[in-house]
């Protein structure tokens, strides 16, 4: 499994309909050493002073891992080809749009935590980078299982379709009864309480306690623990899509990175805006319904089949994963103004 996973890494699974794309061992540590070091900057400057960030800074921030993730498609688009560079973008904002619905769990968990609000980027940050390493393990993972079963791409397919399915039933329940997901602690999480000692409150933003040689982890690290865990359901549906748009490690591995790596600014950013997007599960439902009928049409060309049908070039897959999601973001402002107008009316 060792050797599978490490030839992984410098070559692709044979994709249906994909060119090869032979990427070298320095631009893997190239990448490893932006994301480290970024990592780094964050730990040491970002969050070891607990503040609460104000909008100028999230956004500044933002912006830079937006441009840094611009500038990686840029020299994908150079240094391999045009089509790679085209798939970095869609499978990146993917990554972004599914983000968005995680941040609606992460509220929900920090909230249900009552993390302080001057402690909440560290908890995100600790969260997205066990996030980091387990999604670097699925890709290397998921890369080399469908280099050796190509069969694997029609159940990716048809998890996907039914995700699309669920997100579409998830929002019509959450239109019906207008109330926000309560937090259930998940398996890993209930786990970890039964296992170890945890102490009554926060002890400043400390992980761990040592009382009367005695190890407790606080409600802090049980917080980053259930954060962790809950993004290992959502890198369920994630890698799957991304495998849908591109069949490149590191294509995936880079846009998971800058997605996720600018998830804790949007996070600050729109904490407040979330319920503004009223319609954010029909518009996932629909990118993920693209990308399942997508992948699902290249593993039937894969097996010889349905030819007389077209694959979906990358810049079409670009174009409508960015249409759908800027059409989403209008009709739920649009949706929620109307709502909100509605609302004093019956009252009355």
């Amino acid at each position: 499994m060792l050797q599978l996973l490490s030839s992984s890494v410098l070559s692709a699974p044979a994709a249906p309909d994909s060119p090869d794309m032979h990427v070298y061992g320095w631009e893997w540590a190239a990448l490893a050493v932006i994301v480290v070091g970024l990592i780094t900057v964050d730990l040491v400057g970002h969050v070891r002073k607990p503040h609460e960030p104000t909008m100028k800074e999230a956004t500044k921030w933002l912006l830079f891992y937006i441009a840094l993730a611009i500038m990686f498609g840029v020299y994908t688009v150079f240094r391999h080809s045009p089509e790679f560079g085209l798939e970095f973008f869609s499978t990146y904002f993917t990554e972004y749009s599914l983000s968005i619905d995680n941040i609606f769990i992460f509220i929900i968990i920090i909230a249900s935590f009552r993390i302080p609000r001057a402690y909440q980027q560290k908890v995100l940050l600790y969260g997205i980078i066990i996030a980091l390493v387990l999604r670097l393990v699925f890709i290397l993972l998921g890369a080399a299982l469908l280099e050796k079963f190509s069969w694997l791409f029609f159940l990716f397919a048809a998890f996907l379709l039914w995700t699309a399915y669920s997100q579409i039933k998830e929002g019509t329940s959450s239109e019906k009864t207008g109330d926000p997901d309560e937090y259930e602690p998940n398996a890993v999480t209930r786990f970890t309480q039964r296992v170890f000692r945890v102490t009554d409150g926060f002890v400043g933003d400390k992980l761990l306690l040592r009382r009367e040689s005695k190890t407790y982890i606080t409600p802090f690290l049980l917080c980053i623990i259930s954060i962790g865990s809950a993004d290992l359901m959502f890198a369920l549906d994630s890698i799957p899509a991304s495998f849908g748009l591109t069949s490149q490690p590191f294509i995936i591995f880079a846009a998971n990175a800058f997605a996720l790596m600018g998830l804790r600014q949007l996070f600050f950013l729109v904490d407040g805006l979330l319920d503004k997007l009223i319609y954010l599960h029909f518009g996932l439902a629909a990118i993920l319904g693209f990308i399942g009928i997508k992948l699902l049409l290249e593993a039937f060309h894969g097996q010889d089949l349905l030819h007389q049908i077209p694959g979906i070039p990358p810049l079409v897959s670009l174009a409508v994963i960015v249409v759908i999601m800027v059409a989403t973001v209008i009709l739920s402002l649009i949706g929620a103004k109307r709502a909100a107008a509605k609302e004093p009316r019956e009252t009355k």
